[in-house]
């Protein structure tokens, strides 16, 4: 095993602890003593896409999970290990966060497979998981019928958006949550390309901010 990280991870850190750290010591001595985020992001793992990065947030602003094609996974009280349910379920319950943001973003590759057909993915675990998405991806055939591919990926990207947050209602805790003290769910889309960020309406529908 090496015994020091990769360089660019090294130096990054020099950077920080040289930087950024020491002009929010302050800060971070208070999140030391304890963490109380305001809003709970769910976003893809995808490297271009940092929430805290596109919404200049602080350390101890967001409490952020990412997963590929940032899917909110159906309810399964079957047992097993089910890391966004369990943060979700921690965020609400026990840091009493007042948002959840779903947040996808342009040119998804997790969306892009999904509209290609899961079933020529050559990989074990990247299929299984985005099945989620099948139903939202017959609803945009449905409605798109022989577009193109971009523009089949482009609908996903915010249908799967509006399905994520449909299966956040069927867990109890975020619906007591919603009625108890007014947490609040969104959906929004970050756009590569252009830096453009679109929220999700009351009517369902995505609008630049």
């Amino acid at each position: 095993m090496p015994d020091l990280p990769p360089k660019m991870l090294l130096d990054g850190y020099r950077d920080f602890r040289r930087d950024a750290y020491k002009a929010q010591r302050e800060h971070y001595t208070e999140l030391a003593k304890g963490q109380n985020p305001h809003t709970l992001i769910i976003a893809c793992s995808d490297s271009r896409v940092d929430p805290a990065v596109v919404f200049s947030a602080r350390p101890g602003d967001l409490f952020v999970v990412r997963n590929v094609a940032n899917l909110v996974p159906p309810r399964d009280d079957d047992g097993g290990r089910h890391g966004v349910s369990a943060a979700i379920e921690f965020a609400v319950s026990a840091l009493g966060v007042d948002h959840i943001v779903v947040m996808g973003h342009g040119q998804c590759g997790g969306v892009a497979a999904c509209v290609a057909g899961l079933a020529s993915l050559s990989f074990k675990y990247v299929g299984p998981w985005l099945e989620p998405l099948e139903p939202a991806r017959a609803e945009v055939h449905a409605r798109h019928g022989d577009a193109d591919s971009e523009t089949l990926c482009d609908a996903l990207e915010l249908n799967s958006i509006r399905h994520s947050l449909e299966r956040l209602h069927d867990f109890p805790f975020v619906e007591d949550a919603i009625r108890a003290r007014g947490l609040q769910l969104h959906g929004a889309r970050f756009s590569i390309h252009n830096g453009v960020l679109e929220w999700m309406g009351e009517d369902g529908e995505f609008h630049p901010v």
